[in-house]
């Protein structure tokens, strides 16, 4: 339901949290669309005009789906239909690809719309929804202490000025512990920002072309990918947290977003899971209903990125590996106890959850699917096995 904005919501915790989710989003996962844009046979200036669309379009529905459900929705592209982008383009024109988005989100539109989608997430169980989503994080999790092998100094210093945070200012730990590493990684020097300008990258318009051989062979597949391995879990991360909002508006919204910008590269744009859970931390707002205004932070960042194009993503991999899996560990150490609390709560639910968690977590890839689907699908299996009614076997125990 349209809730309307309020201006004292917005905190300087959602500001961060914003920013932080953008930053990891960029840097976690900006390499492998310029390796998508690149085995699709794109220029370094039609490169920079795909980021910029995404950005904008990215900016554009989580301000909007924000504001006017007043929950923290953050939209993302699909690092997991990338990754498949950039093993299955190669050798496919630019148009072609183009084509292969525009069927993609076409097909994606169609699930929102005619509410499929929706349907299927209304029986997947919350604690198999909130097992996938702590495998998921999982990873960002260890990451934040892993760090600390590789760069002793500046993971170690963040961790204890986020415990220190943690105990006096529990609201700003995630922002202070963000300063600290900054200055440390200045101090070391590893902050690399010479010789790069911030520049426009005008979008390029390319006429679609669809060939049978490139629907079926990628579009298909990256339709898949992307519903299973991104907007699954991102509806998950909402249901998670206790947001129960309408599948199929989120969906169609985001899908026509991307069929607009998919002739310029905006190739897909999706229900964020990992970016959107950094915006739902309790150390953004104590009422859940004030953190919207993290998400929409998080598109004001996006809008900022998507007018610099390419170079915005150079910024953001100019920071250190350590200090951005650090933070993003850090910022997600509370949804990961959440979610893992909300998973095993229900003993009834609690086998299915730790194989949903297990699985998800393993990363394992079957069929150019992801380990989100797997998980998910593994949590639902063997929900559905252990819930149905015992046979009675009694008459016939004990007959010989």
């Amino acid at each position: 339901m349209a809730s309307r904005f309020s201006p004292q919501d917005l905190t300087f915790s959602a500001v961060i949290a914003g920013f932080v989710a953008v930053l990891v989003g960029y840097t976690s996962s900006a390499a492998i669309i310029f390796q998508a844009a690149e085995a699709a046979g794109a220029s370094a200036g039609q490169i920079g005009g795909w980021l910029s669309m995404l950005g904008l379009g990215m900016g554009v529905t989580s301000i909007g789906l924000s504001l006017y459900y007043r929950t923290p929705v953050v939209t993302a592209w699909s690092t997991p239909g990338a990754a498949l982008l950039v093993t299955s383009l190669p050798g496919t024109s630019l148009n072609e690809a183009i084509g292969v988005f525009v069927f993609a989100t076409g097909l994606i539109l169609l699930c929102g719309v005619t509410g499929l989608f929706a349907r299927l997430m209304h029986y997947i169980p919350q604690a198999l929804s909130a097992a996938m989503l702590g495998g998921i994080l999982l990873r960002f999790g260890l990451d934040a202490f892993t760090s600390l092998q590789s760069n002793f100094a500046l993971a170690g210093t963040m961790c204890l000025v986020y415990l220190l945070a943690k105990r006096a200012l529990p609201r700003y730990a995630v922002v202070l512990a963000l300063a600290a590493g900054l200055i440390v990684a200045g101090l070391q020097g590893d902050i690399a920002l010479h010789g790069q300008t911030l520049t426009f990258a005008a979008p390029a318009f390319v006429m679609p072309h669809f060939t049978l051989s490139s629907i079926i062979g990628i579009g298909i597949p990256f339709f898949v990918v992307t519903m299973a391995s991104q907007n699954a879990p991102g509806i998950a991360t909402l249901k998670a947290h206790g947001y129960h909002l309408p599948v199929s508006p989120l969906i169609s919204w985001t899908a026509l977003t991307a069929l607009v910008l998919a002739p310029f590269g905006g190739f897909t744009i999706c229900i964020a899971a990992i970016t959107a859970a950094i915006c739902m931390g309790e150390d953004i707002h104590p009422d859940p209903k004030k953190r919207y205004m993290a998400a929409v932070s998080a598109g004001v960042f996006y809008l900022i990125a998507g007018v610099f194009g390419g170079s915005i993503g150079m910024v953001f991999t100019a920071l250190p590996q350590a200090l951005i899996h650090t933070i993003a560990g850090l910022a997600l150490l509370g949804t990961i106890a959440g979610s893992l609390y909300r998973a095993l709560e229900n003993e009834r639910q609690r086998d299915a959850a730790i194989i949903t968690f297990l699985i998800t977590a393993s990363g394992v890839t079957l069929l150019g699917v992801g380990s989100a689907f797997w998980g998910l699908a593994g949590g639902v299996i063997t929900h559905l096995i252990l819930s149905m009614p015992a046979r009675n076997s009694d008459k016939s125990a004990g007959k010989s």
